[in-house]
């Protein structure tokens, strides 16, 4: 406990000591699950990485990590005096929970064990110098989005969501929660957003339409654009190879395209770090905590 100097009071570790190497860090979040928040990142990611800028992406959804497989990297990270090399696929450097523990080991875990190893993906990895580091949170409003507001400064939060009123609805209590811990908000993602019939050309609208362009206007955001669905971003994610590098020039890889060049827009101008490898496995493997 702290006296009334605050001496034995734990201080709070300073945001920009972390990653000093990381220009602008953007949250990609979602209000619920299933909307396609994680096919999002990694082609977003990608589409910075194409468009020739250094790129990281950190999957912070520690209970369901999907990112390695939709990048396509099934090999773990090494280690370098003591800190973790990102794999590095696609010309994006990535870190995730999935490379660490089995595929079919849950994570049963409260705050104070989220926050130990979201801030180890942060210390002890060597990113080294990014211009964009995208974090991939899990669903909703819990311990890893304030983890996160609290231990690095972030450059702003993107919500995907799908157009129907039931997703815009947590989509408006998601972006409530960044506002409150003081996090800019940089835009809606639109997933999910149509879909064209590859024989006949036909457009159809199947989760209703513009609610995501309707929801940034209440909230006062930018509205990013729209993705539609389509059988080859699936496929895309299914098999490692996002669709912005799978089919570069389809329309499908140009949604994501100009989603990441409307952020480099924003972000043109403004700026903002390690346990080792067998450090994290020997915590891991201790029996699972609920602490």
């Amino acid at each position: 406990m702290a006296d009334e100097h605050g001496h034995g009071a734990q201080q709070p570790q300073a945001k920009d000591n972390l990653i000093p190497g990381v220009k602008h860090v953007i949250a990609v979040s979602s209000g619920k699950g299933g909307v396609g928040k994680s096919t999002v990142a990694a082609n977003l990611a990608c589409a910075l990485a194409v468009a020739g800028a250094k790129v990281g992406l950190l999957d912070a959804d520690l209970y369901g990590p999907n990112i390695p497989m939709m990048m396509g990297s099934t090999t773990g990270p090494e280690q370098k005096d003591g800190k973790i090399v990102p794999v590095e696929n696609h010309g994006v450097k990535l870190i995730s929970m999935a490379f660490l523990v089995p595929e079919e080991a849950p994570l049963v875990w409260r705050g104070p064990m989220v926050h130990q190893y979201l801030q180890a993906f942060f210390r002890d990895v060597l990113w080294g110098e990014l211009e964009y580091l995208l974090i991939d949170l899990p669903p909703g409003t819990g311990d890893v989005q304030l983890s996160l507001s609290q231990m690095v400064p972030l450059a702003g939060a993107i919500t995907v969501t799908t157009p129907q009123e039931v997703a815009l609805y947590d989509v408006r209590k998601g972006m409530a929660m960044f506002q409150k811990v003081n996090v800019p908000l940089l835009g809606i993602v639109e997933n999910m957003s149509y879909f064209v019939c590859s024989h006949c050309h036909e457009r159809t609208e199947i989760f209703s339409h513009g609610g995501g362009e309707r929801a940034a206007a209440k909230v006062g955001v930018p509205f990013l654009g729209r993705i539609p669905i389509d059988p080859a971003i699936r496929d895309g994610g299914d098999t490692g190879h996002p669709i912005v590098v799978a089919d570069p020039a389809s329309p499908q890889a140009q949604a994501f395209r100009d989603i990441a060049q409307k952020l480099m827009d924003q972000l043109k101008g403004s700026g903002n770090s390690g346990s080792s490898i067998d450090s994290l496995l020997k915590k891991i493997k201790q029996p699972f905590s609920t602490n």
